[in-house]
């Protein structure tokens, strides 16, 4: 083992004089803050030769188990010890901010009001093209051959042979008309049922009079049958307020399919702090600051201390 590795793995001894510069390093960390957020002296860590840092309790609003650092070190074969840096820090328990989500998996159903806008993505698996101008539907089309074995063995499970008529009978027929039922709605039924939904979800109401667009041109309108389609269809926006209700599609939200398609917000990259370069600072002023006399006659005589 060479004498570099032992050294390196050797913890290193605290400069003295650095470690005595309480009082330094409580000044520089008031001086940064305000005197009474800086607490107690906690500990002193050698960061290299001659190199020591100290940590304060802070005791500020808002910032448990932060504590305030300050470096110090001293020149090689000097007494004075001089001020690096002050920074406050995060300990162990330190309360800290949650990590950064991007928004749209922080959104929830139920957050979006009137005048709010939801984009959606492009590739969005909710969505599908309404027309693609082929003749093959898309895999997952409700028109698909995959999707109708599908219905057709779902079908097959939940249906009792036993009371389905005997198909092309008039029983067949109007069970598939919706008329077997011993009553159906009546006119009067139907309208004061329309005139009650379009007061919840209809065009006059606010989240419609700030949406972007109606429901009759979103993909997530699902259309109903009978006559109440040409008015009425359910929604199937779970951001949207009006999820699974039936909806007027004179209706909408800033939910809608088509309203805005943006591309996800990027992460924001990490600080970077540049701890290799170094600030410049003038020792003596130039003549040309107009802090140094216009000429040797107005200098004040030196006292040298001897004649």
């Amino acid at each position: 083992m060479s004498a570099a590795t032992t050294r390196s793995r050797t913890p290193r001894t605290p400069d003295r004089l650095c470690v005595e510069a309480v009082e330094l390093a409580r000044a520089a960390a008031e001086e940064a803050a305000f005197p009474g957020v800086v607490g107690a002296h906690v500990s002193a860590v050698a960061e290299g030769d001659r190199v020591v840092t100290h940590f304060f309790e802070s005791k500020e609003p808002g910032y448990r188990g932060w504590r305030w650092a300050v470096t110090v070190t001293r020149a090689s074969r000097a007494k004075n010890v001089t001020l690096d840096e002050t920074v406050l820090l995060p300990g162990d328990d330190a309360l800290l901010a949650p990590e950064w989500v991007p928004w749209s998996e922080r959104l929830r159903p139920g957050d979006m009001g009137p005048g709010d806008l939801l984009p959606t993505d492009a590739e969005d698996l909710r969505l599908e093209p309404g027309w693609s101008g082929e003749d093959t539907p898309p895999p997952n089309s409700v028109v698909s051959t995959e999707m109708a074995e599908l219905v057709e063995a779902e079908d097959a499970d939940v249906t009792d042979r036993a009371v389905v008529p005997v198909r092309g009978s008039i029983t067949s027929v109007a069970e598939e008309l919706g008329m077997r039922r011993a009553r159906v709605l009546s006119r009067y039924g139907l309208h004061t049922a329309a005139d009650r939904w379009d007061e919840s979800f209809g065009a006059k109401t606010p989240m419609a009079q700030a949406a972007p667009a109606s429901c009759v041109s979103c993909g997530f309108l699902v259309a109903v049958g009978g006559s109440l389609g040409q008015a009425f269809g359910v929604c199937a926006n779970e951001f949207s307020p009006a999820d699974g209700r039936l909806v007027s599609l004179s209706y909408g939200c800033g939910g809608h399919s088509e309203a805005a398609v943006m591309p996800a917000p990027p992460r924001p990259a990490p600080p970077v702090l540049d701890s290799m370069a170094s600030d410049e600072f003038t020792l003596r002023p130039t003549p040309d600051s107009g802090s140094v006399p216009d000429s040797e006659t107005d200098l004040p005589a030196a006292d040298l201390g001897h004649s």
